[in-house]
């Protein structure tokens, strides 16, 4: 089946999941059912009813049917992604817990769990809990050890230049002008997501052209914000009327012709061409038998082979990455940040001989 970019799929999530190619899907964000189990009318103090999510679609008649719809449309999911790729699925109390517990069962790797922090929930009306001002995003890869997408740079921008914790907060609620409405004014979608809340994610977890996949696509907010970000979207969806919605809201939607140079916010670091350790050697930058030193650590040392492995005083050997890793009780470690070396009586970081060899090969980052 080729896939079908840019297009809102009608039908059962789960049996439109399972025909698409396999490991084809790069993103994936998922607003499923939240089985909110709602028994009676909710109403205002001043007896206003409250508009609640009382859709047909979010019923179930048990957990146990939750949990097996759950169960499918999570391994159709898992099926679809990329093995670099990631799913973010997002729920209240009332589900994520069990959707978590599902997830892992399946084999998916928790990366984070994200609070988002509504600076506009609404209230408890009958004063008898706590007002429910957040929603839970789980954040995962489809397996253990699976390398995956993090905008770590670019997010640490939209965060003061401080890394960008798991709180998210300053994301309301879907309202005014952004909340599309039917004919009669009501609200046409009962649990509308924010752009805002949809744009960190696929920016955090993508690149241009990636292809984002939304099996619950409803408004379509996960299009909209793909469309904005250069990236590929596919929609799946039941109801009709929300389709035609979707549809209608993307086209609207208005974006600035593509430029790499902008909308890759991947960090210069990662794109700079590769250098492998063993051309300081065969450049002359390090001669064999040199001392390095870890994280200016004077009693952590290794020696430089020949063969650009490095050794310690007990006898360990391997990369500047696994000789790292190896004094760092397992950690990961990436040898070029934690390595130092001696010139000139100063102690300097050894990727500096990397960007050095790079500057003088004429490597950029073009």
């Amino acid at each position: 089946m080729t896939l079908p970019i840019n297009q809102i799929l009608q039908g059962d999530s789960i049996e439109i999941l399972n025909d698409l190619p396999q490991h084809s899907i790069d993103l994936i964000f998922a607003d499923p059912p939240y089985n909110l189990q709602l028994q009676n009318e909710l109403h205002r103090p001043n007896l206003t009813k409250v508009d609640a999510v009382d859709d047909d679609w979010d019923q179930f008649q048990s957990f146990a049917a939750y949990d097996e719809f759950t169960h499918d449309w999570l391994l159709a999911c898992q099926r679809v992604l990329k093995p670099d790729g990631t799913l973010w699925v997002i729920g209240s109390y009332h589900n994520i817990f069990r959707v978590g517990r599902i997830m892992q069962d399946l084999g998916y790797w928790f990366l984070n769990d994200v609070i988002w922090v509504k600076t506009n929930p609404m209230p408890n009306f009958r004063g008898t809990r706590f007002t429910n001002a957040h929603e839970t995003l789980i954040w995962a890869s489809p397996k253990k050890g699976a390398k995956y997408t993090f905008n770590y740079q670019g997010m640490k921008g939209f965060n003061d230049g401080k890394q960008m914790r798991s709180d998210w907060w300053l994301l309301s609620l879907a309202t005014g002008s952004e909340r599309l409405k039917d004919e009669n004014g009501d609200k046409a979608h009962s649990t509308q997501k924010p752009e805002a809340l949809l744009y960190r994610i696929i920016l955090s977890s993508s690149k241009p052209g990636d292809i984002v996949l939304d099996p619950f696509f409803g408004s379509g907010t996960t299009g909209v914000i793909a469309k904005r970000l250069h990236r590929k979207w596919i929609g799946i969806e039941r109801e009709e009327k929300y389709i035609g919605l979707a549809r209608k809201r993307i086209e609207m939607t208005q974006v600035e012709l593509f430029d790499e140079a902008t909308f890759d916010i991947r960090s210069k670091k990662k794109k700079a061409p590769r250098v492998p350790f063993s051309n300081l050697l065969e450049y002359g930058y390090l001669n064999p038998g040199q001392k390095l030193i870890f994280r200016k650590d004077m009693e952590n040392t290794a020696k430089i082979k020949p063969d650009a492995k490095l050794r310690t005083q007990n006898g360990f050997e391997g990369s500047i990455h696994q000789v790292g890793k190896h004094l760092s009780n397992g950690n990961p470690c990436n040898g070029w940040d934690h390595w130092y070396f001696e010139e000139n009586g100063e102690i300097l970081v050894l990727d500096i001989l990397r960007q050095r060899f790079r500057s003088k090969q004429g490597l950029t980052n073009e």
